[in-house]
């Protein structure tokens, strides 16, 4: 019985589809440890080690649009580039208990993708804006002299404002994620530190879909 096992167990591992490269993984996991830094050290007031860490996410977000042209199969954005009404046709699926396996990002997931790094960018340059006007630090300090008190104090509050949008959508993707590993009867979050996703356990015609679609 031990041996039946072990044998589907490599037969799994065998199957299995190399979906997020080294980068994505390096980007997605160091993202998280940004953001969650830079969050916490926005809410306390250690204004040094925020302003560092919104630089980096710059970084980071600058090599994710370089990678999103030139890295791998699933890390383009044309691997992810599916139509609005795509994405809410997956999300009534997932209601229903029966959404389509994708191997890099489903329709719902490449939105969220999308939007989050949209308000990422919106979020570093509202920080840029609030660090030129009101500390008069940064590149964007010239501005200093040349905006309204109450120009500064909007881009200020935008930059408070659009991170805890950011974090409601972060739980939205967690909460999307469980469903997902549930639905699919497989550790999305595994997935991401392995950069393995396992074929869909539907049927064979499902699978073939999925080839299709890659």
């Amino acid at each position: 019985m031990q041996q039946v096992n072990a044998n589907h167990a490599g037969k799994d591992e065998q199957a299995a589809v190399k979906v997020w490269d080294r980068f994505l993984r390096f980007f997605h996991w160091t993202l998280v440890l940004c953001f969650a830094t830079a969050f916490i050290s926005g809410e306390v007031h250690l204004s040094e080690i925020h302003v560092l860490v919104g630089y980096v996410l710059c970084v980071l977000l600058a090599a994710r649009l370089f990678w999103g042209f030139k890295g791998s199969e699933y890390a383009r954005f044309r691997a992810f580039i599916f139509p609005v009404s795509e994405a809410i046709e997956y999300l009534r699926s997932m209601l229903k208990g029966n959404p389509k396996h994708y191997y890099g990002h489903n329709p719902a997931g490449a939105l969220m993708v999308f939007t989050l790094f949209g308000l990422l960018a919106a979020i570093f340059v509202s920080g840029l804006l609030t660090l030129g006007t009101i500390d008069f630090e940064g590149p964007l300090v010239f501005l200093a002299n040349r905006v309204t008190d109450e120009s500064s104090y909007a881009f200020r509050h935008v930059h408070e404002f659009l991170p805890n949008v950011a974090l409601a959508l972060v739980v939205l993707h967690l909460l999307g994620v469980l469903v997902g590993s549930i639905q699919h009867k497989e550790n999305l979050v595994r997935a991401m530190i392995t950069g393995k996703k396992s074929p869909p356990k539907q049927s064979s015609s499902s699978s073939q879909n999925d080839k299709e679609e890659s």
